[in-house]
């Protein structure tokens, strides 16, 4: 049986977002695994809207990043001003620094303003003139990007998309949802009007929770058989990498846990798996993302 805390905020973020319980499910996922998070899809479907309700039912402060092509590092990062009154340049903290970072149409930006997340998603820091300084805990960034062959944008380098642990699309509502949204009230004021159904200290017993879902060998072995077919089945520009067999693993255990289990099984790899391994697989000789290709590992490799 789901966690009660867990059950709320699915059954509150699903009044918001009416008809994608499943990606509601993955992005939570993705958070529980201690994972960043990429949503692609057309303007106007709610990518904006999902990581709005998300910061409020986690109770983390949130802070709104908009990308636009003349974005500068510092405008992410911060930047160091001089202090008269000390005579010493003092750092004043940019948007970054919060516990969830909306990255809102990364892709619109060059990729050196991109290249200023990579550092902070990684080792949870920013470098500034020299200085480190440490970003908050817990950190999560949940970005949206719009269809690449939009006019504008700018494609993510492979070492930045392998940063996020999920990608997701939200796609179109069916006629019954969208009814729902043209009759219904606006979305921003139901989210304005709702409360954290989790604390900090909820997330992070959460968290510790996912990382301890107990994964057997014969499901490890899953994994790598998986993980190994995009090596050498040639389908593949390039391989998954070690990496992303961590976090196939650790979305899996989230995944688990999401349905009430204290253990992993395949079905919960199999869930996970297109959301994970989407973003870093390439067909052979060809251009675009795997996603479809990721789901045909599903058949392509045995049950343990």
């Amino acid at each position: 049986m789901t966690l009660p805390a867990i059950s709320r905020t699915i059954e509150q973020a699903s009044r918001i977002i009416l008809g994608k319980q499943s990606q509601i499910r993955l992005c939570l996922a993705c958070l529980l695994a201690q994972g960043h998070l990429l949503i692609e899809d057309l303007p106007g479907v709610g990518k904006t809207t999902l990581a709005h309700l998300l910061a409020k039912l986690l109770g983390l402060q949130f802070q709104r990043i908009q990308f636009t092509s003349d974005m500068l590092p510092a405008d992410i990062i911060g930047v160091s001003v001089f202090d008269r009154e000390s005579g010493s340049f003092r750092f004043h903290p940019g948007p970054v620094f919060a516990q969830l970072v909306l990255a809102d149409e990364v892709n619109r930006a060059t990729p050196k303003a991109q290249s200023a997340l990579l550092e902070a998603m990684e080792e949870q820091q920013v470098t500034a003139e020299g200085a480190t300084h440490a970003l908050p805990d817990p950190f999560f960034v949940i970005a949206t990007q719009n269809p690449s062959y939009q006019v504008g944008t700018f494609p993510l380098p492979e070492s930045q998309l392998d940063r996020f642990l999920m990608r997701i699309e939200l796609g179109y509502p069916d006629r019954n949802a969208e009814r729902a949204l043209l009759q219904g009230e606006s979305r921003r004021d139901m989210i304005a009007a709702l409360e954290p159904t989790l604390t900090v200290g909820d997330l992070r017993d959460l968290q510790r929770a996912a990382s301890a879902v107990h994964a057997a060998d014969a499901l490890l072995d899953y994994i790598q058989a998986l993980v190994e077919h995009t090596r050498t089945s040639g389908l593949f520009a390039s391989g998954l990498s070690p990496r992303a067999a961590l976090a196939l693993l650790a979305a899996s255990r989230a995944w688990a846990l999401i349905a009430g289990r204290d253990a992993v099984l395949p079905e919960d790899v199999q869930a996970v798996l297109p959301s994970v391994a989407g973003h870093r697989l390439k067909p052979a000789g060809e251009s675009g993302g795997g996603t479809r290709l990721a789901r045909t590992l599903i058949e392509a490799v045995a049950l343990p």
